[in-house]
């Protein structure tokens, strides 16, 4: 019984780490479609060789929000 509950425990860690796998955007979301603090990630070419854009929602008043907050881009390693 304690095998198979560590087993269990195992294939549910396995399948959480599959699932959280980022998926890589071919093109930056239209504004207002990221929630505050929502990131993903872009293969635009707009970052050298072996990177991607990280981009980070935001929620400023310029583009209807609440706030002053602005969308966030960075090169991150792949």
């Amino acid at each position: 019984m304690r095998k198979l509950s560590a087993v269990l425990a195992i294939a549910v860690m396995v399948g959480l780490a599959v699932s959280a796998r980022a998926e890589i955007l071919k093109r930056e979301p239209a504004m207002g479609s990221l929630k505050p603090g929502q990131t993903v990630l872009v293969d635009d070419g707009t970052c050298p060789k072996g990177q991607v854009k990280e981009v980070t929602g935001g929620d400023h008043q310029k583009v209807g929000g609440k706030h002053q907050l602005e969308r966030q881009r960075r090169c991150v390693a792949r």
